[in-house]
């Protein structure tokens, strides 16, 4: 592959990851610990992440129980959960807090199918705006020593490039779309 393509086909997987990371921390009916991802805990005065101060365990399908290496931070593992867009309130028993999901409504379902949509979206949008760049790129090399053939060779690349990103968000949109809907 030709180095002047690498680093758009570098942006692009990162624009695809990070679309796949996004996707985990959507909770589909069952209990998903990666929902917790993005919560950070005040632990002495600095913001740690969740995972980093206790033990996360998935004990029953609609479950997660988050057991803090110190009994104090339960407190503040609470405040985080209620602080945060998860939409669950947590109940301890002192030594563990239990987050118990829901079943997903119908209507809750159908909102969040359009919510993966428009990630999806948006992360289609950010492909087209590197292959945008990238030929941008290309026609300022088209002033200087490189032939048109090759100009045309690198936007034909880089529009293969686009198609499968594309293709790729598709079916991940596609995937979590049906995981969201099986009840």
């Amino acid at each position: 592959m030709d180095e002047r393509i690498k680093p758009y086909e570098e942006k692009m997987q990162k624009a695809y990851d990070f679309l796949l990371a996004d996707y985990l921390t959507i909770r589909a009916g069952r209990a998903n610990p990666h929902v917790l991802d993005k919560l950070k805990v005040d632990y002495y005065g600095s913001p740690t992440p969740i995972q980093q101060v206790g033990n996360i365990t998935v004990p029953e399908a609609r479950m997660i129980q988050i057991a803090p290496w110190e009994k104090s931070l339960i407190r503040e593992i609470e405040k985080a959960i209620m602080a945060s867009d998860i939409g669950i309130t947590p109940s301890n028993d002192g030594s563990v807090i239990r987050l118990v999901f829901p079943e997903l409504t119908e209507e809750r379902r159908k909102e969040l199918v359009k919510d993966v949509k428009k990630k999806g979206e948006d992360a289609k949008v950010a492909i087209r705006n590197i292959r945008r760049d990238a030929n941008d790129a290309y026609k300022k090399l088209a002033k200087t020593e490189v032939s048109e053939d090759e100009i045309k060779d690198l936007e034909d690349s880089v529009q293969k490039l686009t198609d499968k990103y594309v293709k790729d968000i598709d079916k991940a949109i596609e995937d979590k779309s049906k995981e969201i809907l099986t009840v």
